[in-house]
C-alpha cells in the first residue's frame, strides 16, 4: 500500500529513518530506500535549503508534504528529496540511496547513456545523483507528488511515483551518523542507513572547494 501524505507530515528526522526499506516507484522503475538524509526548517538547520527562507529555488519545500522538491547541484547531477512537515514550514528528507527491485534494465540503460560499460546492481541507485538518474528525476519533477489518489507505476517514464509500504528493517538493523558532505551543521546525525546493506553509499565529510 502507498503510504498516506500523513505520514510525511512530520519533522523530516523522524520521518527519514522510517522510509527505510520503503519502495519508491516512478514508472517502470522501483528503488528499495536504504539511505537518508533529514534536513531541518528555515531558521535552525544551516545545512538546509530553506534555512534562510524561501526562495524561487526551493519553493516546493515550502509546499504541502508528500512531494518532491528535485534541484541541481555542482553543474551536473539532479538530487530529489521528500517534503516533510505541514505547508509554509520548509522541510525534508535527501533520498541517499536504494536498492533497484524492479525495471533494472531501464535503471541501468539511463545509468549507461548508451555506453557499454556495465554497471553492478547495487551501485544502479547508490548516491542521492545515481537515484536520480536510476527513477530519471529531472528538473520536470520538481513538486511531482508522491501520494498520488489513483495507480502508482505508469509505464510511462514520466508517470505516477509513489512510496510503497515495503518491507521496513527493525530498528536494531538502522544507524544514523553526521551528514555527508555538508558545510554546516556537519556533525547533525540525522543521515540513516540500512547496516550492512550493499548499496548504502560511502560516508564522506565535506571538503572546502579551492578557489
Amino acid at each position: 500500500m502507498p503510504l498516506t501524505r500523513e505520514f510525511f507530515d512530520r519533522p523530516g528526522h523522524e520521518v527519514a529513518p522510517d522510509l527505510l526499506g520503503r519502495v519508491l516507484v516512478h514508472g517502470p522503475v522501483s528503488v528499495r530506500i536504504t539511505e537518508v538524509e533529514a534536513y531541518g526548517v528555515p531558521g535552525e538547520d544551516p545545512a538546509s535549503h530553506t534555512y534562510r527562507g524561501r526562495t524561487p529555488r526551493n519553493a516546493v519545500m515550502f509546499g504541502p508534504p508528500g512531494h518532491l522538491y528535485v534541484y541541481f547541484t555542482y553543474g551536473m547531477h539532479f538530487c530529489a528529496n521528500i517534503v516533510c512537515l505541514p505547508e509554509g514550514v520548509g522541510s525534508g528528507v535527501l533520498l541517499r540511496a536504494g536498492e533497484v527491485v524492479s525495471g533494472a534494465e531501464v535503471a541501468r540503460t539511463r545509468r549507461t547513456a548508451g555506453a557499454s560499460r556495465t554497471i553492478a546492481a547495487r551501485d544502479l541507485a547508490r548516491g542521492p545523483a545515481r537515484l536520480a538518474v536510476a527513477l530519471d528525476f529531472t528538473r520536470e519533477h520538481d513538486g511531482l507528488d508522491v501520494c498520488p489518489p489513483g495507480p502508482v507505476g505508469a509505464p510511462a517514464p514520466a508517470g505516477p511515483a509513489g512510496v510503497l509500504g515495503g518491507d521496513p528493517p527493525g530498528t536494531e538493523a538502522i544507524r544514523s551518523g553526521p551528514r555527508t558532505g555538508v558545510s554546516s551543521a556537519r556533525e547533525t546525525p540525522w543521515r540513516f542507513w540500512i547496516d550492512g546493506d550493499p548499496t548504502v553509499s560511502p560516508y564522506r565529510s565535506h571538503v572546502p572547494r579551492r578557489r
